[in-house]
């Protein structure tokens, strides 16, 4: 048995204000684990998403989510769970007013190959997009793929 407290935790840098990546605080090894705390218009994902060999399930505790779906726009609200299973693509976003925290619980931890994609200006449309590192390490970076322009900055 391992504990953890959220108190205790660091937040890492990505598309929400606070994210927690309970995997290794936790030991776990067969299911990636993070907590979410979202601000409105903020999303658990850098862009519109599948893993090849992952299923999701994420609680929503509080606020609402909307995900984008290929069978169009899902809401789940507090006290609700969503699944999805290995190459389906989502992209959840808080549409609510308030803040929403969220668990999102993934098995097996190897995802296998994610596929993101997201609106790119430069091409004119939804393209594939790769997640880095800035050089400096202060960001993660959403490129596009086809033509290498930062789609995304997350502090």
């Amino acid at each position: 048995m391992h504990t953890v407290s959220l108190a205790d935790q660091h937040s890492r840098m990505g598309p929400a204000s606070t994210i927690y990546a309970l995997t290794d605080a936790l030991g776990a090894s067969d299911l990636a684990l993070n907590y979410y705390e979202l601000a409105p218009g903020e999303s658990t994902a850098y862009g519109y998403h599948s893993h090849a060999k992952q299923e999701e399930v994420f609680y929503v505790q509080s606020g609402e989510l909307t995900f984008r779906t290929a069978d169009g726009d899902v809401t789940v609200a507090a006290g609700e769970l969503v699944r999805f299973g290995p190459g389906e693509f989502q992209r959840s976003r808080n549409t609510g007013d308030d803040t929403a925290v969220v668990l999102a619980m993934g098995a097996p931890q190897d995802a296998g190959e994610t596929v993101t994609r997201r609106e790119c200006e430069e091409c004119g449309g939804e393209t594939t997009q790769s997640i880095e590192l800035a050089e400096d390490g202060d960001a993660v970076l959403v490129r596009c793929d086809e033509c290498g322009e930062t789609t995304g900055r997350y502090e």
